[in-house]
């Protein structure tokens, strides 16, 4: 008669156990993370029930079962042969009993979990466990966003505040402070719109509040990053801006290159009857965007940033100070300072250059601007200017 074979029987898993193995798999925790953060709850809780006049022990130990997710408090004692301080002491013959190998100045676990201590416990294992997921998960916003530092996103308006705008950014809340509004622009709550990540304030775990993100919509890398989802070549290294001068709402000029001799940057970043810059013109509201050419040549990036003024001549000074002296026709020095002085402004901010703009009249009555011992002249001609160094989405006008 053949013998039954005894089946090995698995003990069931705690509720506790299923709990944290459920918990990591949905929100990516590590267990042990878990079980430590709750051990960590224990001891507080045991030091609230303990009754009084029980003298409480110095040093305690929790720990949790990773099997059957039992909980036990410890007292972590120094084997002596006189007890002198319970809370911090163990005898000898008593330490035996726990670890019959112990000796003289040992230290001994011996277990002090009180009766009726399950209740208590499970309700700090439970917080804690709580406390744990959320700072997780402030943690994965926190590096999240962080990583997003200088980049764009996409924000809906949540709540118009009186200084500030809640945007709601997917993972957590973005801030829109009234000092990085576009001048003049209405937003409305449920409006979608591009935000150019400033910085995350705040820490990564701890118990702070979730990490702010502060964002904003006059940074000229905001236009930097629209041109660059706009523009395959700036993504493939073929065109490259240089720089951007950007006063928001009203206008950016922005500086552009090629390496390659077959690729116009300017024309690249303007598109197909002006598509590219329009869906960048139209997310900033209408604020005008001046596309200019790039020049290591001082004389030609100064002529071309005064784009959509035709440029004569522009000398440069030999003393150090950056500063040029321009000659544009007559009928042009409106418009190449521009509204307010917007275009000069401009012009003079995106090339790191101090700019004094004269009519071709002007400079004809002053003996200083001619002088043929000025280096580093040079005359565009009225003829000579190429109307493909630069691109306005529209004329300036005083």
């Amino acid at each position: 008669m053949a013998k039954a074979v005894k089946k090995s029987v698995k003990p069931e898993k705690s509720e506790l156990i299923m709990a944290v193995e459920q918990l990591c798999r949905e929100k990516g925790l590590s267990q042990e993370m878990l079980f430590s953060a709750i051990e960590e709850g224990l001891i507080p809780a045991y030091r609230k029930s303990l009754p009084k006049g029980e003298v409480e022990p110095a040093n305690l130990v929790a720990h949790v079962d990773r099997q059957d997710g039992s909980m036990h408090i410890y007292a972590r004692l120094i084997v002596a042969e006189e007890v002198e301080n319970p809370a911090i002491q163990i005898g000898l013959e008593e330490a035996r009993e726990l670890r019959p190998s112990a000796q003289i100045d040992d230290l001994v676990d011996k277990e002090v979990t009180p009766k009726g201590f399950l209740r208590v416990a499970a309700q700090a294992a439970r917080n804690r466990i709580l406390e744990r997921i959320r700072e997780a998960e402030r943690g994965k916003v926190y590096d999240e966003y962080a990583e997003k530092t200088d980049e764009i996103v996409t924000a809906v308006v949540q709540r118009l505040g009186e200084h500030n705008v809640l945007l709601d950014l997917g993972q957590t809340d973005g801030i829109l402070d009234e000092s990085q509004m576009i001048p003049g622009e209405v937003l409305h709550e449920g409006d979608h719109i591009k935000v150019y990540v400033l910085d995350v304030a705040g820490s990564r775990g701890g118990y702070s509040s979730s990490p702010q993100i502060r964002v904003s919509r006059i940074h000229p890398n905001l236009v930097k990053r629209l041109f660059e989802m706009e523009v395959p070549e700036i993504v493939a290294g073929q065109v490259t801006i240089k720089f951007i001068a950007r006063e928001a709402g009203s206008r950016t000029k922005m500086a552009v290159h090629s390496s390659e001799p077959m690729i116009d940057p300017v024309g690249a970043c303007v598109g197909q009857h002006g598509g590219r810059v329009e869906r960048v013109v139209q997310e900033l509201r209408g604020e005008k965007i001046d596309i200019i050419k790039w020049s290591d040549d001082p004389v030609e990036f100064v002529a071309n940033a005064l784009n959509p003024a035709n440029v004569l001549t522009v000398y440069t000074s030999d003393d150090g100070t950056r500063s040029c002296r321009v000659t544009v026709p007559d009928n042009q020095l409106s418009l190449a300072i521009g509204k307010e002085g917007q275009n000069a402004r401009l012009a003079a901010k995106l090339t790191g250059w101090k700019i004094d703009i004269k009519s071709q009249s002007q400079a004809a009555e002053m003996a200083d601007m001619i002088d043929d011992d000025v280096p580093q002249a040079m005359n565009l001609g009225p003829m000579e200017y190429d109307p493909t160094a630069g691109f306005q989405t529209d004329d300036d006008t005083l």
